[in-house]
């Protein structure tokens, strides 16, 4: 069969780069820089305005807002929301960007703001790459489409605050700088892609042997050894040094850990491939690769860049790791992006014969055609969009619960120590001491040794001195207030909230 046009390649252009003036943008360009910023700002006001609703809580917006704080005042980030520092619990050393911000002006806004803005500029390192591969800008901005509109993309941006966030913009511009042979630029986002997370390696290192079999052996290897190295230490010099630990994470790995997993998938590997077909886990796969309408399976080595991250989430039993609400399915999206941009490049048009006569079959408008189309559905499926279907909490910033807090909140002192409700602790964070009710009086989801669970922080109890908590509490947490409620006095009460303050003449038990 004939090729009706000249085929646009996956190869660079080899041409000498010449100075040029400075043009302006192009109408589809404008369009893009359009799209990220609205999608900045909605997701930011979205964001903020469920934060002040009490919408968001210590696990995971909280915990990095106080360790930041601290970072900002040259204070060790030992977050005691979570009984850990910070960098123990991750190596997210991309967040020491945003630290400056806190001598500034402190405050959410720079979490959820700087999370949109990271989430949003994902778009433009598959714009760029489409419209050399394409060959128009035009059909670049429905490649650009397709990730800004994916489930995964929106829901992260609502789900609390993760450093997680900036993977879509780092590992999109890694991946385009390894496609078009610009390899500063590689270094750079490569670089940027390991300080966000000790197990961003797990995109990485396929991306590094990409890059050895497609494009440069010597940078490919590098890359793959490199980002081994650097887990190694964030794990096992980093971490362990901070929590005694090279992870917390270990029991997310089915049939008891590394040497249950591994001999269950050489001795039963039926069992293996049952507990990947179980609890949804097929489905979530569907999920994630159905808004490309699975057209990078035309030419699929970019977007199996993702396999390694998307097969370590079905194999999770964190529930959380194979669903396509929460933060972990970010990662994989750039590559399945770019990828189906690298797929339909690859399509020719042809001719066909019907009844004697010759067509013409434009394939690769049909194909971003078919892209536009699942990923409009798939949006509005399962996606947080304001045409979708799916339900959303746009958090009233006004409603009872929020009020009443802030009405408790200005009679607690910058500088008190405070164990208080999860709901209350992200707007109480710039205080080096603070806890989620029950701690320190009772341990629960704190610190690195789960041994230490239901025991009380003797000297961390001493120093609380205020204590807030709703006036109808969760069944689970009311003998703990009843332990320690003689040992404080009713400050101010509303419907909702009360507020307590401690009576250093009564003893705590224990």
């Amino acid at each position: 069969m004939d090729t009706l046009v000249a085929e646009t390649t996956d190869e660079p252009s080899d041409e000498p780069r010449r100075w040029r003036r400075i043009t302006p943008p192009s109408e589809p360009q404008v369009y893009l820089a359009g799209a990220v910023l609205i999608w900045t700002w909605y997701f930011s006001v979205r964001s903020l305005n469920i934060h002040h609703a009490l919408g968001t809580a210590t696990y995971d917006s909280a915990l990095y807002d106080q360790g930041m704080w601290l970072v900002s005042r040259f204070d060790a980030p030992f977050v005691t929301l979570m009984g850990r520092n910070m960098f123990g619990d991750h190596t997210s050393f991309v967040l020491l960007l945003l630290v400056p911000l806190y001598w500034i002006a402190p405050g959410a806004w720079i979490m959820f703001t700087a999370q949109s803005a990271a989430i949003a500029a994902g778009a433009i390192p598959v714009f760029l790459y489409a419209r050399r591969r394409f060959g128009s800008e035009w059909w670049a901005l429905i490649a650009a489409g397709t990730y800004l509109l994916h489930p995964a993309v929106g829901w992260t941006n609502l789900e609390n605050f993760h450093p997680d966030a900036f993977l879509g913009v780092f590992v999109g511009f890694a991946i385009y700088a390894a496609l078009e042979r610009k390899w500063r630029m590689y270094a750079v986002f490569v670089v940027l892609s390991l300080l966000v997370k000790e197990d961003v390696s797990l995109v990485i290192v396929p991306l590094g042997i990409w890059v050895a079999i497609r494009r440069d052996r010597r940078i490919g290897l590098l890359t793959v050894f490199g980002s081994v190295a650097f887990m190694a230490v964030a794990m096992f010099v980093v971490m362990r040094s901070l929590i005694g630990v090279p992870t917390l994470n270990t029991w997310r790995i089915p049939f008891g850990g590394v040497r249950g997993l591994i001999d269950t998938t050489i001795t039963n590997p039926t069992q293996l491939v049952e507990h990947l077909r179980s609890d949804g886990r097929p489905w979530y796969l569907v999920q994630m690769t159905a808004p490309f309408a699975w057209l990078f399976a035309r030419l699929p080595d970019v977007a199996l860049i993702s396999a390694l991250v998307m097969f370590t989430n079905i194999l999770s039993t964190f529930w959380y790791q194979y669903q396509i609400d929460y933060h972990y399915s970010l990662i994989a999206v750039p590559a399945l992006a770019i990828g189906t941009v690298y797929a339909i490049g690859a399509l020719r048009d042809r001719v066909v014969q019907i009844r004697g006569r010759s067509l013409g079959v434009r394939t690769r408008p049909l194909a971003l055609g078919g892209l536009a189309a699942a990923t409009l559905l798939t949006a509005y499926l399962w996606a947080p969009m304001p045409w979708g279907r799916t339900p959303m909490f746009y958090g009233d910033t006004d409603n009872v619960y929020a009020t009443t807090a802030r009405e408790l909140f200005e009679l607690i002192p910058d500088d008190a120590v405070v164990s208080a409700n999860y709901r209350l602790t992200p707007h109480l964070t710039y205080r080096h001491e603070i806890y989620q009710f029950p701690v320190p009086f009772r341990v629960l989801l704190y610190g690195p040794d789960a041994s230490m669970e239901g025991q009380q922080l003797a000297d961390r109890s001493e120093r609380v001195e205020f204590v807030m908590l709703p006036v109808q509490l969760d069944d689970s947490l009311v003998d703990d207030w009843r332990a320690v409620e003689d040992a404080f006095t009713v400050v101010a009460r509303n419907e909702v909230w009360v507020l307590h303050e401690r009576n250093r003449s009564v003893p705590l038990p224990g």
